[in-house]
């Protein structure tokens, strides 16, 4: 589509896409096409009107004065045409291009993996990018439409919902308590064989709140470490020592018979199940279609989400 001018949209498209990721390669992922073509598309706009837009160097790749200038103005016309089409298409529940979803490896087999095959039946025009990894990923440098993210959010410069609330339970093997003893009070848990789990930020400071209002703080020395919650969950299973789960692993271990929830009469600070956006004014309807249907497939008594 041509603008006066003679400007391209599509320069356009590709020119806010360098410039809300930061970088060439960023936005080519976010677009599904390749660096090379970013890079073409990029220089001929700035040929057709005239100015630098980017500044670039080997690290990185900044707006120019004209090319800040020319993102202000563009930025919400893009949203408004990107909204009218929407609006134009409302009346079918069809969604098309391209959804990428990142999560850890763990959530993904457990939860989200499952929910996006059931999803995909349900829009069979629409190709899912699942892209797996347990440590925090960045949405705008890697083109990701929207990230599942697990416990509390940190970073306050990206948008988010919240999709379910979850518990988390202090656990062990009935094995390994009976060669150790039960716990009666959290304090008693810096006598035991702590497993902790590295992905968190204080994975040796734990909490307490019992009903009656009081809190005690404990600080455990961890015997064995594990950067993944899958990894937690083995070896609590083969009765390495005790650790915190989130409530659906850990009442799917008590149901087994694998895992014994300890310390019933104190809980731990809730946490939460998140979509996590890239800064910006418009969500596509392809994110808010997965992102209401994750939210009420997470609802079902049969789902198991897990958390990290």
């Amino acid at each position: 589509m041509g603008l006066p001018g003679r400007i391209d949209l599509n320069d356009l498209v590709v020119f806010d896409a360098v410039a809300t990721c930061g970088g060439f390669t960023a936005a080519a992922a976010r677009l599904g096409v390749a660096t090379a073509k970013v890079s073409v598309e990029i220089g001929r706009l700035e040929s057709k009107l005239g100015v630098v837009l980017f500044s670039r160097t080997t690290r990185k790749v900044v707006l120019t004065d004209a090319g800040q200038t020319l993102y202000g103005e563009c930025r919400p016309l893009l949203d408004g045409l990107t909204r009218a089409l929407e609006r134009a298409g409302s009346g079918k529940d069809e969604l098309t291009g391209t959804l990428r979803i990142s999560s850890t490896v763990d959530h993904a087999t457990l939860s989200l993996a499952p929910a996006l095959a059931e999803f995909a039946q349900r829009h069979p025009h629409l190709a899912i990018d699942l892209r797996t990894s347990d440590r925090i990923v960045d949405v705008i440098d890697e083109g990701i439409d929207v990230a599942i993210r697990l416990g509390w959010l940190r970073d306050s410069s990206l948008r988010a919902a919240k999709l379910r609330d979850f518990e988390q339970f202090v656990v062990a093997s009935p094995t390994y308590l009976q060669r150790v003893g039960y716990p009666h009070q959290p304090e008693a848990l810096t006598e035991l064989d702590w497993v902790a789990l590295t992905l968190l930020p204080t994975p040796s400071t734990w909490k307490f709140s019992s009903a009656s209002g009081e809190t005690k703080t404990v600080h455990v020395k961890p015997r064995i470490r594990a950067d993944s919650l899958g990894a937690l969950r083995a070896l609590l299973q083969q009765h390495a020592g005790v650790s915190v789960l989130d409530e659906f692993n850990a009442r799917e271990g008590m149901r087994s018979n694998q895992l014994v929830r300890l310390l019933p009469g104190w809980s731990l600070p809730g946490a939460g199940i998140y979509a996590v956006y890239a800064p910006g004014n418009q969500v596509s309807a392809k994110v808010r279609g997965f992102v209401d249907f994750y939210r009420q497939y997470l609802g079902r008594p049969d789902s198991a989400p897990v958390a990290a």
